[in-house]
């Protein structure tokens, strides 16, 4: 029986009383969203976990991390390092997109050292297979995505990315308005290729009821991805996009009458003034199902500073009504994120998410920066630290000080106007 069938039933479970305790709120509040589809708890049954997250309305909004070999770089022992170096930093979920090497071990050891929830895309290792035969992107065959879905589950992913919204008919629109950016999403590119070389329907929503069967089977969390998201500003918000989130809303629909729960994902690039919208339609048309969002990146200028272009989108989406970011590093759109990248990407996306949960009324979230003013006021710096998002960064910075302002800070020093 799914978390979303026993929170029907109103059964007690131990994740929603875990969930629960971490939010502050009741366990009844709790299994009531998870019953309705707007709270979702990713937990594969066969996966033992140190840290129960929950995602989604009334709730601190969630921060995720990806990592991942590429074909062109495969060092197991780093994405591990990675993997680390996301939780120290607060990441409450991460994805391994691993592309290169042995992808079931990658897979096998992530899951093993990962204290919180692990999500996949499942089509990546079908698209790898794919060409290990000697075969074109084009030729993924529907079979051989159903079975690495199976697999992937088998192995206790909690959450997976699956590209149901990439419709022929979807396909045809984005053939005939074209884009600016055209499909930047792997998974998208992958079923947009196929279609147009088959002229056959995606697997995954043409046999959308085997999919239901594989995720209720292992309690799996289907996470919606948005594979017509806009890789620019410019194709935000186009017919291509919209047609996508049309069809997931029917598909979360038909997923929580499965006893499935289920997330969309959303954009993307989107300027400032399409964000609050691109997040009130996502809602409306997927039912309120959790939202998780990729930024949205507020511009396409910044490469080496998009975790910042990410921070400003996602701290408006959330606030607007998003749930779950996803992060972005400065290395995005120029190369692998190394280590420290992906530090600064899980922090940034940390701000963002706090900031809007100060608007959204998530409990303790003004309470935090009231307590942090209090001890900023009385020049307390170790209570400043234990409050601040990084206390490591905190520490760093107050070390470079000279011995003579260790009181106050450099810049005002004895003029320091908090200062009695």
């Amino acid at each position: 029986m799914t978390l979303m069938i026993e929170a029907k039933n109103k059964k007690e479970n131990n994740l929603i009383t875990e969930a629960a305790k971490a939010e502050g709120l009741t366990a009844d509040f709790i299994r009531e969203k998870v019953a309705d589809g707007s709270i979702v708890i990713p937990k594969n049954i066969n996966r033992k976990l140190k840290t129960i997250v929950a995602v989604g309305q009334g709730l601190r909004t969630k921060v995720n991390a990806n990592i991942g070999t590429s074909p062109d770089h495969i060092d197991f022992k780093e994405e591990l390092a990675k993997l680390d170096a996301a939780i120290k930093a607060g990441a409450d979920a991460v994805m391994d997109l691993s592309t290169g090497g042995n992808l079931t071990e990658i897979r096998k050891e992530i899951l093993a050292a990962s204290p919180v929830q692990v999500g996949t895309v499942p089509i990546y290792e079908a698209a790898c297979r794919t060409v290990a035969k000697g075969k074109k992107l084009s030729e993924i065959d529907g079979e051989l995505l159903f079975d690495v879905i199976e697999e992937q589950c088998e192995q206790g992913v909690d959450f997976i990315t699956v590209h149901c919204g990439i419709t022929k008919a979807n396909v045809e629109i984005l053939n005939r308005q074209g884009r600016l950016a055209g499909v930047v999403s792997r998974g998208g590119s992958f079923l947009v290729k196929t279609i147009n070389a088959s002229g056959k329907e995606n697997p995954l929503y043409e046999r959308y009821d085997r999919l239901l069967e594989i995720a209720k089977k292992y309690d799996v969390t289907l996470s919606f991805g948005d594979g017509f998201r806009p890789g620019c500003t410019y194709d935000a918000s186009d017919g291509s996009q919209i047609a996508e989130l049309s069809v997931l809303g029917e598909l979360v629909l038909r997923a929580r009458e499965a006893g499935v729960q289920s997330m969309i994902e959303g954009p993307g690039h989107v300027a400032l003034d399409q964000i609050q919208a691109n997040v009130s339609l996502a809602k409306r048309l997927g039912h309120n199902a959790p939202l998780y969002f990729l930024g949205p990146l507020v511009t396409d200028i910044a490469p080496g500073y998009d975790h910042i272009t990410a921070a400003i989108g996602g701290a408006l989406a959330a606030s607007f009504g998003v749930d779950f970011i996803c992060y972005v590093t400065p290395a995005e759109h120029l190369r692998l994120p190394d280590l420290q990248d992906v530090r600064d990407g899980v922090i940034a996306a940390r701000i963002a998410g706090h900031s809007a949960d100060m608007v959204k009324g998530v409990k303790n979230a003004r309470e935090r920066d009231n307590e942090m003013s209090k001890y900023r006021k009385a020049l307390n710096w170790d209570k400043m630290r234990e409050l601040s998002i990084d206390p490591i960064k905190f520490k760093a910075e107050r070390e470079k000080l000279p011995p003579k302002d260790q009181k106050v800070c450099a810049m005002c020093g004895e003029f320091c106007a908090m200062k009695d």
